[in-house]
């Protein structure tokens, strides 16, 4: 008899969603990752709309995971350890306010967590630049175009998944390796 497994959905914005949908898949845990947008006005945008920065929008995953395998906290600290969340609207090469560092919590749980690890991360590194990543509740995810579904692994040898997507991947592997698949 199969087991039933129990799945929550968390959804981040860290730059581009072709990274962080590459990044998660990774994970043990993780049942499936959906790119799309999110934290924004407008209903039902579209890739051009989002990226001309006017929706509001961020390029966002949604991840489906089971919480019996990977916690919460573990995917934040995933997703803080491969983005840059001390900048404003930009990641890398990617700018505008659709490549912002993002939370958008399901339920008061997630919201607590999440601002607790970004007060604690804060506390302990002083000297450095604040984390400024967006806590916000998610009231809309919308699916991003199928073209952007998978694209790391439908186009390896674009230069930039060779360039800015494997070494994300590298250091995933290198500094989370306990949790692959």
């Amino acid at each position: 008899m199969a087991k039933n497994i129990t799945t929550e959905i968390a959804v981040f914005g860290g730059g581009c969603f072709w990274c962080t949908e590459a990044v998660f898949k990774m994970l043990k845990g993780v049942i499936s990752i959906v790119p799309g947008y999110a934290g924004g006005t407008t209903m039902n945008p579209t890739y051009e709309e989002v990226s001309s920065g006017t929706t509001g929008h961020a390029e966002a995953i949604q991840v489906i995971y089971d919480p019996e395998q990977i916690r919460y906290e573990i995917l934040l600290t995933v997703f803080f350890g491969t983005h840059d969340p001390t900048t404003l609207n930009r990641q890398g090469a990617d700018v505008g306010t659709q490549y912002r560092s993002i939370i958008l919590y399901s339920n008061e749980n997630q919201k607590q967590i999440a601002e607790r690890f970004i007060r604690d991360a804060n506390a302990s590194h002083s000297e450095g630049a604040p984390i400024i990543t967006e806590v916000k509740p998610l009231t809309a995810f919308y699916e991003a175009e199928s073209y952007h579904h998978d694209y790391y692994e439908k186009n390896k040898r674009q230069p930039y998944c060779q360039v800015v997507i494997n070494p994300k991947l590298k250091k995933v592997q290198e500094e989370f390796a306990e949790l692959l698949k």
